[in-house]
């Protein structure tokens, strides 16, 4: 193995190939090959495009600006709905909040209500004080209804 600065030889390759490390390597410059190479040569239809770039007409550019316009208007309507979609759906999660939280507290109180109420007392005071006695035999007329929601009574129920 030589020093540092020197050659060597890697023994894995069977090519003889060195390498030199250090200040021994040689320094190209790369940018006299750059300009000594042949410049590419341009295709007729790339050339065409070039000179006609180089040279637009304002009927066409003025074509490019309107089309500019109405692309940023479109795009700022575009996001003026997404926020106004943003801002509903945090409205309609407000709403729904509110909502449950009524819903929460009607049924908290709905469960007070009727948690309050002492049937035994309600009996007593219908029978009691208010004279009301249960319907005995013959009273009860049954009935069938096509509509499970209510009845409308239209005439008087026969006896």
């Amino acid at each position: 193995m030589a020093a540092q600065g020197g050659t060597r030889r890697r023994p894995q390759d069977n090519r003889a190939q060195i390498y030199v490390y250090g200040n021994a390597a040689p320094q190209y410059d790369v940018t006299e090959e750059i300009r000594k190479r042949p410049a590419r040569k341009l295709s007729n239809s790339a050339r065409r495009n070039r000179e006609i770039a180089k040279h637009m007409s304002p009927g066409f550019l003025l074509y490019l600006s309107a089309a500019l316009a109405v692309t940023g208007f479109i795009l700022t309507g575009y996001i003026g709905l997404q926020s106004d979609i943003t801002n509903s759906v945090q409205h309609i999660s407000v709403l729904e909040k509110q909502l449950n939280d009524l819903k929460l507290a009607n049924d908290e109180e709905y469960s007070r209500i009727t948690s309050s109420v002492n049937l035994e007392e309600i009996k007593r005071i219908a029978i009691q004080e208010l004279g009301m006695q249960y319907a005995g035999e013959g009273q009860i007329v049954p009935f069938s209804s096509e509509d499970n929601d209510y009845v409308k009574q239209m005439a008087e129920i026969p006896r």
